[in-house]
């Protein structure tokens, strides 16, 4: 069954995670993803590694499923006519360099917008195109510190630590394939391309939430809380005799469902506990009370205890629990397909189901350059003499 993006040609000029994200998703949803890379090692992706699956890493497997890749040295001219050439027949242009450097490649959105006017084109960067910090590159890492979220990411009282993942990066490139979707739209309707524009700093900003609007309300920025909720209690993890639990006890209901499970129903009506805020402001003793209790459970009795009440809750898993999970397994998050030098490998699967299209893993994340006669001959219409040429002359 094809894909709601079928038909759609996405040239991704991108690297690294948040580019090959958004792109990443598009392909998933049935974009074809023309992935363009320099003959000498391609992606950065490719070199973050160990470990590695066969000659790639793992890192690059990760993120780079249902793509071509076409490799074209765009130190040449000749390469640059063939980029032209595939401008001129997609819909989508994504990159992710810093402000100016689609310029000094000769490649502004202008040039974009001359060769087709009906062009997406898409950019991703560190902190925009505007502001003292637009020039400074952009890895995760500073996005993440710059943002604020690591000043309030730890455990009480302790210094400033990352989320363990790329999450600026990620969601980058979420918010990006969101923009390039909407700009579609816009397209659609009216017959007009665009220019798309997101950053990691941006991405982050706006992932603040309650937090930024906890800093707006009292003017005083939030401090680490450890797993705990700083609004909600109970919200947070609890030992068990043979590992942790969550339990978000969310509103007064199920606080008293959540005291019920544990053996401590006199709890409800306490009064250093008879509402939330009031619970938030006993938080230390009423987290004191509780873990007296959970530690004399197993994770699974107390679970089976918490789900009859209602009671969202649930482990802490490590990630072989996670991937090998009945449920991962349900929703088909974890695939299996066949990769050209790798064999079979294992890739994540995808987390927006469609009834009418849905999205499907359908290419494995192409070697480098494995498309490139592919792409030349049947996109562009050159002759197999005319790619062997351009291959000598050191072009692809």
């Amino acid at each position: 069954m094809a894909g709601p993006l079928t038909g759609i040609r996405v040239l991704d000029l991108t690297r690294a995670l948040a580019g090959p994200y958004c792109t990443m998703m598009l392909g998933d949803m049935g974009a074809e993803v023309i992935k363009v890379e320099s003959p000498d090692g391609g992606d950065d992706s490719r070199a973050w590694a160990p470990p590695f699956i066969g000659k790639e890493s793992a890192y690059y497997l990760s993120c780079n499923k249902n793509k071509k890749s076409i490799t074209l040295n765009l130190r040449s001219d000749a390469a640059k006519k063939i980029l032209t050439d595939l401008i001129k027949v997609s819909d989508v242009v994504v990159e992710n360099f810093r402000p100016g450097v689609m310029k000094k490649m000769g490649f502004p959105y202008e040039t974009l917008k001359a060769i087709n006017p009906k062009v997406i084109f898409c950019s991703i960067t560190g902190f925009g195109t505007k502001g003292p910090d637009a020039q400074k590159p952009g890895f995760d890492l500073i996005a993440q510190g710059m943002s604020g979220f690591m000043s309030f990411t730890g455990e009480v009282g302790g210094g400033p630590i990352k989320v363990g993942v790329a999450l600026a990066d990620i969601n980058s490139g979420m918010f990006a394939a969101y923009g390039i979707l909407t700009a579609l739209y816009h397209r659609e309707k009216t017959g007009e391309g665009q220019v798309v524009e997101t950053s990691l700093f941006e991405t982050m900003v706006a992932e603040l939430t309650f937090q930024a609007g906890r800093y707006f309300a009292t003017g005083i920025p939030p401090k680490p809380e450890g797993n705990r909720h700083p609004l909600i209690a109970p919200y947070e993890s609890f030992h068990c005799q043979d590992g942790f639990i969550n339990i978000a006890a969310g509103n007064d209901n199920l606080f008293a469902g959540t005291c019920e499970a544990i053996g401590l129903p006199e709890l409800v009506k306490d009064p250093r506990f008879i509402n939330n805020g009031i619970r938030v402001k006993n938080r230390e003793a009423l987290t004191a009370l509780m873990e007296g209790k959970t530690k004399t459970f197993k994770v699974k009795d107390l679970q089976k205890k918490l789900d009859e009440r209602g009671v969202p809750n649930g482990p802490i898993w490590s990630l072989d629990q996670t991937l090998t999970s009945e449920q991962a397994h349900a929703l088909e998050m974890v695939k299996e397909v066949e990769h050209p030098t790798c064999g079979k490998i294992k890739v994540i699967g995808i987390p927006v189901k469609l009834s009418k299209t849905p999205g499907a893993v359908e290419l494995p994340p192409p070697t480098l350059g494995q498309h490139t006669e592919e792409i030349l001959t049947g996109v562009l219409g050159y002759t197999k003499g005319e790619v062997e040429r351009l291959r000598k002359e050191k072009v692809i």
